[in-house]
């Protein structure tokens, strides 16, 4: 009986060791399942499902981003976030409670969906493209070769989109000096609609019209707004839906 006692308490000690190694969850993973607001606030706050992360399955193994993603896609998992000393995100996925609301689920598996169609076009050239901005500057691979180019896909009657305007803007702001690194935006509408829209609300980008088509075909974008940083070789290096993920990525990519 007493080595019973000792097997399980060593069990219960290295488990508890495990869990505090790797941080705790920042939230409980049942009560933030009580309402969908509950989630969804925690979830816009706190879960970038683009940007970079260490995974972890049920067991606090790590596991592959693109298996993680996959979980969240096709099973039965929410996304939370473990607490922790370093600047390193950890997110470990936990069961959906039986009598949680159905939208968290759906939400978590359309938006895992996106972020894993975005994690596959990264390392992969970007489309070949030579446009007009509205300035009637000619943007294209061959003129921004060599440079590491953000790219913002949106339309005027997108509010996300919008919303995030001033703090694009500023971050053109704080790599104006780097003239290596260069901002440009495909829109949707027309030129004529896109002047008398960007009066009231400037974007500091430079701005191509009439990319609806090269969007949906090219790129095959279904989310809005999306973020490309493109590296100095062409290719994908970072395919993001926020303006946070895309501030941490462009860091990163900035310092390579």
């Amino acid at each position: 009986m007493k080595k019973s006692i000792i097997i399980i308490t060593l069990l219960f000690f290295t488990f508890s060791f495990g869990q505090n190694k790797l941080g705790n969850p920042e939230v409980n993973p049942i009560q933030i399942q009580k309402t969908f607001k509950d989630w969804s606030t925690y979830q816009k706050e706190n879960i970038m499902l683009s940007r970079d992360f260490m995974a972890l399955n049920l067991l606090s193994k790590q596991i592959s981003k693109e298996s993680f993603l996959n979980e969240l896609v096709n099973g039965n998992y929410i996304p939370i976030r473990l607490k922790s000393t370093d600047s390193i995100y950890y997110y470990k996925l936990f069961k959906i409670q039986p009598k949680s609301d159905t939208s968290i689920k759906a939400t978590i598996n359309q938006e895992a969906f996106d972020a894993l169609k975005n994690f596959e076009m990264e390392g992969k050239p970007f489309p070949k493209f030579s446009f007009n901005d509205l300035n009637g500057n000619l943007v294209s691979n061959e003129t921004m070769k060599g440079k590491i180019i953000v790219i913002k896909c949106w339309y005027i009657h997108c509010a996300a989109c919008i919303k995030e305007f001033p703090e694009v803007n500023k971050l053109v702001e704080k790599y104006k000096d780097r003239k290596d690194i260069l901002f440009v935006s495909l829109a949707e509408d027309t030129p004529e609609q896109l002047k008398v829209f960007l009066v009231r609300k400037p974007l500091s980008y430079s701005v191509i019209p009439n990319m609806k088509e090269y969007m949906n075909e090219a790129l095959q974008l279904n989310a809005f707004p999306t973020h490309f940083i493109l590296n100095k070789e062409g290719s994908i290096a970072k395919v993001l839906n926020n303006y946070q993920s895309l501030e941490v990525a462009l860091e990163k990519e900035s310092k390579l």
